[in-house]
């Protein structure tokens, strides 16, 4: 152990030496052992050991007085912990330091400053509990740390105050809920050479997606200045999302997607002082308005770290909570701590609660959703953890932010709602940790709700969060897929909203057998794409700077459209990669594209939508012939650029060989050709015609999808919209069935792939069973009739093996 007694460098220390430094100690040395020699940039130092700690306690006769401080804690209403935890702290911020601690914290601390080439290094001084970030229990944010720590007096101060965080009153309670005996934990401290992010840029990765447990991507946030602005909740992160399968390959951009937070604050070290406290040696100060549109890390930087995160996930076999800084004055990138992210470690992603709400009500704001479920009850505006007390159990706590002093506050709350904070803030970290609704990062909660109002927090509709006002009503379902066997006939999905891609990638699948871009044309892009090709049309000034607003920070506002597109359906390709992903090129009725911004200007006005000016006809158009060419300038950046070659192209609406062949035309003047790269384009059968022709069509296209909706109205001559002759729409209808079985019976002469996308598979268990005697390759859903469909399929393909058997 050399020379120390009470302190073991990080070149000493691994993983297995928990009980000796704690967690956070342990992980950095095992790092800085096992990863630095593979390029991984850990700053060196040491640790004072959880033996000092005790020492310090024997040597001051702490144990006794402690113990019966703790004892007497109030353990059913916590009414004395303030008390109790207050006079806990003052009895070790009187203690002394022993004479052999302080020494050898003096030399360790000497001798790193001469290893870093400085006379007074500036070092991090951090709180490491000896159970602290085990895989069962996460202590984010319970123990002390001191930055921009100067000289050995400031030093061991911070040491000082560091064990007594160890009795704040979070840290006490938090350890009794945790079940931890109150004097079981010990502390060491980690003393660790100081990155200056304070003159760049810091923040936290995590290895999985640390909503959905999606395992296949790392989800990295920053901010400009110290990472804390990011722990606490006080500033919207910048976010990126990058996917693992392509982040080794150098031919392929890994970035799936990149969100600009606001990044409202940076904090900063103050100007050095020759004070022996540690205490405000950091000040927060107002971010400017060219630094919160500016990203806080370069695309090489991002995909260097989540390289680094990869490799440290390798290293622990298990996913990690990631802090990582940047130093302003070399330009370096550094990973500064690791632990095992602890909330995915115990879910079991085999039985599902799905939350649907039954009604809406007015939108009072929207922010980032943790999880998926919903809660209501009565607004409580709190200003501070003090205030607390007003909290009753079961209301919602509406707040600017939260930090650890809130940890007790929030666990009677059935929902927590703040108006700042990303997704890896404290808010979020601890939210999901007790399973509780959360909605962060919404900017004007505590203006928009009032005090005491009746609302509904809705994290069941994808990433973003919704509080709607009034009690709404909403229903549970429960689903199990652990003993679903997987059928022959391919079950995919029917999706529109990327942002439940990774969630939806857990149920059991094959694949989507249609992702409508629709959904993130109209939700995320907004604008209608001749508005970015030809603004020159569009005369009303509120429009044009509703573009601008949208298209802020590109210089050719096309790209935004191009960008957008791109990432909605790389997230898709990802969450079910390798597995199909069957893209639908835009399938907007001219009505619905006028609604988009700026799309009056361009659209006709039509007696019929429906079987108007839609699909195929558009894309070689002379009228929409550009907003095409954005749509397969996306299209190409998914699958060359990304490398998500599992995605497959569709055209709707084709109404005539000639049309697929001039849409075919039209895609390869964009550089979309099919065969190369592997590029499948398929043909939506929706129109008698599709079926009456299907040998053309095979030869042109590589697959069909039956639109059995479409086919059905058009077959039967008939608006499904319309009440007066719905009840004749039926999928079941015999000229309808003998189209699919034709298109069916088609698709295997030419040897290309058949499917069906529509509702009847899972309602009508008979259709289910047409289909799969048919022969049918797979059959997509919608993702709340997954389940009953896969049920369906099993059902009759049993029956099928019967009658063959028989």
């Amino acid at each position: 152990m050399g020379k120390y007694k009470y302190i073991l460098l990080f070149d000493q220390i691994g993983i297995d030496a928990i009980g000796k430094v704690g967690g956070k100690n342990a992980s950095l040395g095992e790092m800085y052992n096992q990863l630095n020699p593979i390029g991984i940039s850990i700053p060196n130092g040491f640790a004072v050991t959880a033996e000092g700690y005790r020492l310090f306690r024997k040597m001051n006769n702490l144990e006794k007085p402690l113990k019966d401080l703790l004892f007497s804690l109030d353990t059913e209403h916590y009414s004395n912990l303030s008390s109790i935890g207050e006079k806990a702290r003052n009895l070790i911020l009187s203690a002394a330091i022993p004479d052999e601690i302080r020494d050898e914290i003096y030399a360790a601390y000497q001798s790193l400053s001469e290893q870093c080439n400085s006379n007074n290094l500036d070092v991090a001084v951090r709180s490491s509990a000896t159970s602290e970030d085990l895989p069962t229990a996460s202590f984010a944010g319970q123990m002390q740390s001191f930055l921009n720590i100067n000289g050995a007096v400031q030093l061991l101060d911070a040491v000082h105050r560091c064990f007594v965080s160890l009795f704040t009153d979070r840290a006490i309670k938090y350890r009794h809920d945790m079940d931890f005996a109150a004097l079981d934990i010990a502390i060491s401290v980690g003393v660790q050479q100081m990155v200056r992010s304070d003159k760049a840029s810091s923040g936290v990765a995590f290895t999985i997606d640390p909503d959905s447990g999606f395992e296949n991507t790392i989800i990295i946030n920053g901010c400009w200045g110290l990472g804390e602005n990011i722990v606490q909740g006080t500033v919207t992160p910048d976010e990126w999302m990058v996917f693992k399968p392509t982040l080794e390959n150098p031919d392929f951009n890994p970035i799936l997607k990149r969100q600009c937070g606001r990044k409202e604050f940076t904090m900063i070290y103050a100007e050095k002082s020759e004070s022996s406290s540690a205490e405000n040696t950091i000040i927060n100060t107002n971010t400017s308005l060219e630094k919160q549109n500016q990203f806080s890390l370069t695309n090489k930087e991002v995909i260097q770290l989540s390289q680094w995160c990869s490799k440290i996930e390798k290293h622990y076999k298990k996913p990690m909570d990631i802090e990582w800084a940047k130093d302003g004055l070399n330009n370096q990138l550094y990973i500064v701590q690791a632990r095992p992210e602890t909330v995915h470690g115990k879910a079991n992603k085999q039985v599902r609660e799905i939350y649907k709400l039954k009604e809406k009500s007015a939108l009072l704001t929207q922010g980032i959703a943790l999880g998926d479920k919903i809660a209501s009850g009565k607004a409580r505006i709190l200003n501070s953890p003090e205030e607390g007390d007003l909290l009753q159990k079961g209301e919602i706590i509406v707040t600017d932010l939260t930090n650890p002093d809130w940890d007790p506050i929030m666990k009677r709350a059935s929902a927590i709602i703040t108006n700042k904070g990303g997704r890896t803030s404290h808010a979020a970290i601890v939210a999901r940790e007790l399973g509780t609704v959360a909605v962060v990062g919404c900017g004007n909660a505590t203006s928009a709700i009032k005090n005491g109002q009746e609302i509904t927090v809705s994290c069941a509709e994808g990433t973003t969060g919704n509080i709607y006002d009034g009690k709404l009503k909403w229903e549970v379902s429960e689903q199990d897929f652990s003993k679903l066997e997987m059928p022959k006939t391919a079950p995919m999905l029917i999706l529109a909203d990327p942002e439940r891609a990774f969630e939806l990638s857990h149920y059991p699948n094959q694949g989507v057998g249609l992702m409508r871009m629709e959904f993130a044309i109209s939700n995320t892009i907004k604008i209608h794409p001749l508005a970015l090709c030809e603004p020159e049309k569009i005369t009303d000034e509120k429009i044009v700077a509703e573009i601008a607003t949208l298209t802020k920070g590109y210089e050719d506002p096309k790209n935004y459209f191009i960008d957008k597109l791109a990432e909605a359906v790389a997230i898709v390709a990802a969450a079910f990669y390798p597995k199909d992903v069957i893209a639908r090129m835009s399938d907007f009725k001219s009505n619905e594209y006028a609604n988009l911004i700026g799309g009056k200007y361009y659209e006709p006005d039509e007696e019929n939508p429906m079987i108007g000016f839609r699909g195929a006809s558009r894309y070689y158009s002379d009228f929409y012939r550009k907003g095409f060419a954005l749509e397969c300038e996306a299209m190409k950046k998914v699958r060359n650029e990304m490398g998500l070659q599992n995605v497959k192209l569709m055209i709707p609406f084709c109404r005539t060989i000639d049309e697929g062949e001039n849409v075919l035309t039209e895609m390869s003047k964009n550089g979309l050709v099919q065969g190369i790269n592997g590029l499948q384009v398929y043909v939506m059968i929706e129109i008698p015609s599709n079926v009456l022709m299907a040998d053309e069509f095979a030869k042109l296209f590589d697959g069909f999808s039956i639109g059995s909706n479409d086919l059905t109205q058009l077959t039967l001559g008939l608006d499904r919209d319309s009440a007066l002759v719905s009840y004749l729409f039926s999928e079941e209808n015999p000229a309808v069935k003998s189209l699919i079985k034709e298109t069916i019976r088609v698709a295997k002469r030419f040897e290309i792939k058949v499917g069906l996308c529509g509702q009847a598979p899972s309602d009508l268990p008979q259709f289910a069973q047409f289909l799969v005697n048919e022969g049918i390759d797979s059959i997509s859903f919608n993702p709340d009739a997954l389940i009953k469909g896969i049920e369906n399929i099993l059902e009759a393909e049993k029956k099928t093996k019967r009658k063959i058997l028989m």
